[in-house]
């Protein structure tokens, strides 16, 4: 999983700000399973986190027919809402396996790298 925050300029009299918006990509080795954007606002937590996954697991459902099957480790780091009771729960009802990456850090992770062309794709 990746997030990306993506700014969009809004204009008013005085002033031209940026506000944030935050987008987080789902991927496996055949390219983006979801992107899923999030409501202006909205922080990301435990909750929200669950929703994406909830969104992830039926697009895998729709893209990957039989991969829910065949198992899925699914990679992320071990941020709090990654590691949250109810994040966990969720993914053990998937039957999902855990992969945990180092805590993040300031450096893109080398398998983040690949989005970068299919993202300017969709961007465009």
């Amino acid at each position: 999983m990746a997030a990306y925050w993506f700014p969009e300029t809004q204009e008013s009299k005085a002033t031209s700000f940026f506000k944030k918006i935050m987008c987080t990509v789902f991927c496996d080795c055949k390219g983006i399973l979801l992107v899923d954007w999030m409501e202006r606002g909205t922080t990301i937590n435990a909750t929200t986190y669950c929703e994406a996954l909830k969104k992830l697991r039926r697009s895998i459902q729709n893209k990957r027919r039989g991969l829910l099957d065949s198992g899925i480790v699914f990679v992320h780091d071990n941020v709090r809402r990654h590691t949250a009771r109810v994040t966990t729960t969720l993914l053990y009802s998937f039957r999902w396996e855990q992969f945990c990456r180092l805590p993040y850090s300031t450096d893109l992770a080398p398998s983040d790298f690949h989005l970068f062309s299919h993202l300017k794709k969709f961007l465009a």
